[in-house]
């Protein structure tokens, strides 16, 4: 009996020295234990600062933040820029034959490919008349008109397929006279030709000229520069 009685004051004892040496924690939360401070990271360098050096550093911090936030935004709307314009159709025009040929030399390095094309302008004398039914819009359009000809009786038509205005149009003769062709629609409407009609075709010019699709600013700027080396030709848009 005695030696229980001395192992539990033993024990006891122990406990009460453990507790007041902080080993076993501080319950009633008192945070003015020397321990509690002596075992923060570098506490000899902490400062106490007045109210007004902290809103002060807050404001800085505040100030470097939108700073921050302001050359980000502007970044952005510079990595997003617009898309360069681009030209539908740019012409080139009033060269004669040897410059078209000259022309077309300083144009093959750019490799234009199907973008770039030749034509002659038109003339200014009418050279006949021809008489014709409209483009019907396709070659089936045109093959269907062909075939109701052909029903009427009217075999001599020629179905024109050339990338022109009058492509997909129907000729049914050229002639030398406004007369001669106006003589020829007269027959045809006797035929129960309704649509026909006459046209004066232009002598062609001798002068050329140079079509440019999807031009950038990029391609506008060299091809004048190129342009310029050409004396009486000048630029201007197209369709």
């Amino acid at each position: 009996m005695l030696k229980f009685i001395f192992w539990s004051l033993l024990a006891v004892n122990a406990g009460l020295y453990a507790y007041g040496k902080g080993y076993l924690g501080h319950f009633s939360g008192n945070e003015r234990e020397p321990q509690r401070l002596s075992n923060q990271l570098n506490a000899d360098k902490l400062l106490i600062i007045s109210e007004e050096k902290a809103n002060n550093a807050s404001g800085v911090n505040s100030a470097s933040a939108a700073a921050a936030s302001a050359a980000s935004t502007a970044s952005a709307a510079a990595a997003v820029k617009p898309a360069p314009e681009v030209l539908a159709c740019v012409e080139i025009s009033s060269f004669v034959l040897a410059d078209a040929r000259r022309f077309e030399t300083v144009l093959a390095p750019l490799k234009l490919g199907d973008r770039q094309s030749r034509h002659n302008l038109p003339g200014s004398e009418v050279s006949s008349y021809v008489v014709y039914m409209p483009p019907q819009g396709s070659k089936e359009g045109a093959e269907k008109k062909a075939a109701e000809l052909r029903g009427l009786g009217v075999h001599n038509y020629f179905i024109m397929s050339d990338n022109t205005p009058m492509r997909w149009a129907i000729s049914l003769g050229v002639f030398k006279t406004e007369t001669a062709a106006q003589n020829q629609l007269a027959a045809l409407m006797k035929q129960g030709v309704r649509t026909a009609k006459i046209a004066p075709r232009m002598s062609g010019s001798k002068l050329l000229s140079f079509q440019f699709r999807d031009v950038d600013p990029d391609l506008k700027i060299r091809l004048e520069q190129l342009r310029s080396s050409f004396p009486g030709t000048d630029t201007h848009s197209c369709k």
